[in-house]
């Protein structure tokens, strides 16, 4: 039973920032619909509840409020407009969005390593070769996702559908098991190298996470500034390679496993890979769908969606014996993750219709005058770093926040607008670390068993100063010397 305040926290914290008045600029309804926003997140972070069901609960309460929290008089007096119609439409939108399915289709890849067996033999091919120490094990981690994130646009599919189904399989091999107190032994620190990896490679590259590209866009339409592949990369070289080389050994002082290594466990890999034998059958038609879809994902980008391959994967996996569909219905965690994560898309893009999300940047904006141009842009960063919080997908981010960020910027004399555009596209994957839903595989990392609510809130808040600070020391005067 959780304690009696956590139950009560969230609409307590809900009914006080609904009581004070609208700021000036913002729609008192707008600011009720904030203030639902405030208790879900306050709830997900203390837990009374488990997230998806504080996430559902957050759908239900708005769009029992509906008419007075999600539109606008205007709307509402509308003669075609129809409220019950459009709740409904807002309640159930985040279900039909393409990274929730992929989400749910990488546990399916994760179930299918499981059954057939692959996973526990990849995973003890890497402890017999780098087993020796955690630490080389957080780097080898790092260094698989960095392989092939230039080809691969979507992190989801990088990290969660390719990294994690193999990686989960290590921690057992440790005695380290998911929602124990073992877990800190070295399963802990895994998965957050994992999802710290993949936030440091989205950013390196153009074609390291779906939005960038996006942005890219944006920036050319918006700003009449266009960057290639070769300029982002040039300019978020220095930083990611910075991290990625640092980022295991900041991992293990910040959150150490408790198990350090120790040379008799490759020697136990190598005799357990022996027992093992030759693939069967069902490992090979795994391992020949896994390769199916990374190619698909790196070479067919532009004719299949990631999402699309994912759930094709999964049909075959079920449709050549690789898994049955009863082991699909009986995985608790990927049916809990697919609500909980399509609960907080929705309730996140509510903040950019009711006009929050913009009310937000133009204030801010505002409030740049008699800045040098110099600290405007790096006030500016934050704050669209920030915002953040308030997002669970980086591609509404993206297209609510940057074109306002931009023309917020443009009218401050003295900015250097590629410069300007580049640090602003250049947070898109490191933001990816404050929060379990803030990118793809967040939601995976999180419903893995290994990192509770409470470390991956306090480390997202640590790793996002960290990431935001370095990125700012190392990017802003490289940047002046680039542009």
């Amino acid at each position: 039973m959780k304690p009696t305040w956590k139950l009560l926290a969230p609409p307590v914290v809900g009914l006080a920032v609904a009581l004070i008045p609208a700021p000036e600029g913002l729609a008192p309804y707008a600011w009720f619909y904030f203030a639902v926003f405030a208790a879900v997140i306050t709830g997900l972070i203390l837990e009374p509840l488990p997230g998806a069901a504080v996430g559902l609960i957050g759908v239900t309460v708005v769009m029992a409020l509906g008419p007075w929290v999600l539109f606008s008089p205007d709307q509402l007096a509308a003669a075609d407009f129809k409220p019950a119609k459009a709740v409904i439409n807002w309640g159930l939108s985040g279900f039909s969005n393409t990274t929730v399915w992929l989400i749910f289709a990488a546990f399916m890849f994760a179930l299918g390593y499981e059954k057939s067996g692959l996973g526990k033999r990849v995973a003890l091919l890497l402890v017999k070769r780098m087993g020796k120490r955690t630490l080389t094990l957080g780097y080898a981690v790092t260094i698989a996702d960095l392989v092939i994130a230039p080809f691969t646009p979507s992190n989801t599919a990088r990290s969660a559908g390719t990294i994690y189904p193999v990686i989960r399989n290590l921690p057992a091999l440790y005695d380290s098991m998911p929602n124990d107190p073992s877990a800190r032994r070295m399963g802990s620190y895994l998965m957050w190298m994992a999802i710290s990896a993949t936030t440091i490679t989205s950013t390196m590259f153009l074609t390291g996470l779906a939005p960038n590209p996006l942005a890219v866009e944006l920036v050319r339409k918006t700003s009449q500034v266009d960057i290639s592949w070769l300029q982002w990369f040039k300019a978020m070289a220095p930083f990611g390679i910075v991290m990625l080389l640092t980022l295991p050994l900041i991992g293990y002082i910040l959150y150490p496993p408790e198990l350090k290594g120790g040379p008799e466990v490759p020697a136990w890999a190598a005799t357990e890979l022996e027992k093992q034998g030759v693939m069967s059958r069902r490992e090979i038609l795994l391992a020949v769908l896994v390769l199916l879809a990374l190619g698909l994902w790196i070479l067919g980008g532009s004719l299949v969606n990631a999402t699309t391959v994912a759930i094709t994967i999964v049909a075959l996996m079920v449709i050549l014996g690789v898994v049955t569909w009863d082991d699909i219905l009986a995985n608790k965690q990927a049916w809990n993750t697919l609500v909980w994560f399509g609960t907080l898309v929705t309730l996140a893009s509510g903040l950019a219709q009711v006009g929050f999300v913009d009310w937000l940047a133009q204030t801010v904006g505002g409030r740049m005058t008699g800045l040098s141009p110099l600290m405007a842009m790096v006030v500016l960063t934050l704050v669209f770093f920030l915002i953040h919080y308030m997002f669970a997908s980086v591609t509404a981010h993206v297209t609510a926040v940057l074109p306002v960020m931009l023309a917020v910027g443009s009218g401050i004399p003295g900015i250097d607008m590629p410069q300007f555009a580049m640090m602003l596209c250049g947070t898109l994957g490191i933001m990816g670390i404050l929060t379990p839903f803030a990118t793809g595989p967040s939601p995976v990392y999180y419903g893995s068993g290994y990192l509770p609510a409470r470390d991956y809130w306090r480390l997202g808040a640590i790793f996002g100063v960290i990431f935001i600070g370095a990125y700012l020391l190392i990017g802003v005067p490289w940047f002046a010397v680039i542009y």
